[in-house]
């Protein structure tokens, strides 16, 4: 299934694209793709719904796309998780994952302008998977485990800004949590749907200039690994977002490469998962 929330700002209701593409409106269900769906086991029961026809269909057609769940209880992210992105860096390849938090207020959906902030001379671009947590998880036995606990899997674009992340602060979040960083969807496709997503091609352009062309199979720290890893150190809860990391080809590690103007056109892309399409403005 395909996960979305369509209408204005702050009025998104639940719909559910079908593997035959129906478009349903799930709000007999839920009032909203939240926490408390995740919680209370909504995917199963949207599955029986589905199955009984017990859905009506929704006309899509001119309704904007937001983030495919409410305002997530947190974004946990992954830095330097792809290889070629920690060379381009030059960064070591770290020996655990690097963990920082996004402020969960950042996200937006995939189509919403993306805001330059004030001050900002390096706002870069980040395309990433990003994994949604379906059940509680505390203290995981083993990878193995850690993927009973996702629900699904959407686009992120870990909008950051290089200066306020690298040379403001001792930490990231500066750089990461300004508003409008995190675009997310235009789906969350559930897991059954992603046989394997450790092998997802993912792309990025620029005004029409490719910058980012990479892999998940390239992580240094695969899906399942990381989920376990946070579970030691944190709760994992349903409705939780985590962004896995950014293949090479950002601003940062392109010497030469300007870093994103208003004006600019961001569009992104992962196998299985749709595509994104972000116009640059000023905050």
């Amino acid at each position: 299934m395909r996960l979305m929330r369509l209408g204005a700002c702050g009025e998104e209701r639940p719909v559910v694209c079908t593997p035959d593409g129906r478009f349903l409106d799930a709000s007999r269900l839920t009032k909203d793709f939240d926490a408390s769906f995740f919680d209370g086991a909504g995917i199963t029961r949207l599955r029986s719904l589905i199955a009984e026809r017990a859905l009506p269909g929704v006309d899509v057609t001119g309704l904007r796309v937001g983030a495919p769940l409410a305002r997530p209880g947190k974004v946990v992210c992954i830095g330097l998780n792809y290889r070629d992105h920690a060379a381009e860096t030059g960064a070591a390849l770290p020996e655990q994952p690097v963990v920082f938090m996004k402020d969960p207020g950042t996200v937006v959906g995939p189509y919403d302008e993306v805001l330059i902030p004030r001050g900002s001379v390096k706002t870069d671009w980040e395309v990433e998977l990003a994994v949604v947590i379906g059940q509680r998880a505390r203290y995981l036995d083993s990878p193995k485990e850690a993927a009973e606990v996702i629900a699904g899997y959407m686009i992120s674009n870990d909008i950051s800004e290089r200066e306020f992340q690298l040379e403001k602060s001792g930490q990231w979040d500066l750089g990461k949590s300004c508003e409008t960083f995190n675009p997310l969807g235009p789906w969350l496709v559930t897991a059954d749907e992603i046989p394997d997503p450790q092998n997802l091609a993912m792309r990025l352009t620029v005004s029409g200039q490719p910058r980012q062309n990479g892999n998940t199979k390239d992580m240094v720290f695969g899906i399942t690994h990381v989920v376990w890893y946070l579970s030691q150190y944190m709760v994992l809860h349903p409705g939780d977002v985590i962004n896995t990391g950014t293949p090479a080809g950002v601003a940062l590690g392109l010497p030469g490469t300007p870093y994103l103007r208003a004006g600019d056109v961001v569009e992104l892309a992962i196998d299985g998962l749709g595509h994104q399409r972000q116009q640059i403005g000023q905050a």
